[in-house]
């Protein structure tokens, strides 16, 4: 007595026959569809984020200044600050190059490239805290560092909004 088996998974068909459906089914926007989903959802730049961080690094370093009463705890979470806004900076100016936007694959491998040199200068920076900023308040310095890391979660809540 043999054993009848399917072979055909009849899942993985209907898959195949709403994703053939759904490309039949898509339509190239037209230019002004194309205008209207653009002021709908616009892009963030990303010097706006760099800027809202410095900001936020000075209120923070002030802040610090003005609850402890010391100059080395102002200093150190601008240095924090710094730490997140410099390789930050440095990381849009290179991303917003226009060998950047060359193609697909430039921009994926340019992506790669300068967030590996954003990490290695705020690697850098952190090493070099103790030396540079004398004395140096690591509570004070990693607030700042923080807070303005944070300004990213924010910057997401700002997508589509108009300014």
């Amino acid at each position: 007595m043999a054993i009848a088996r399917n072979t055909r998974n009849d899942r993985w068909d209907d898959e195949e026959t709403q994703a053939a459906k759904e490309a039949a089914a898509f339509k190239p926007l037209t230019r002004e569809e194309a205008q209207a989903l653009r002021l709908k959802d616009p892009p963030l730049s990303p010097w706006r984020v760099i800027a809202v961080q410095a900001a936020v690094g000075g209120v923070v370093a002030l802040g610090a200044l003005l609850v402890t009463g010391r100059a080395e705890a102002g200093w150190s979470a601008l240095y924090g600050a710094a730490a997140v806004v410099l390789p930050g900076a440095l990381m849009a100016r290179g991303m917003t190059s226009q060998l950047s936007s060359m193609s697909p694959a430039a921009s994926a491998v340019s992506f790669m490239l300068w967030e590996a040199v954003k990490i290695a200068v705020s690697i850098a920076m952190l090493a070099l805290a103790p030396k540079l900023v004398q004395p140096l308040s690591w509570p004070a310095l990693l607030v700042g560092l923080v807070l303005c890391m944070k300004v990213y979660w924010v910057a997401l809540s700002w997508r589509g909004r108009k300014t």
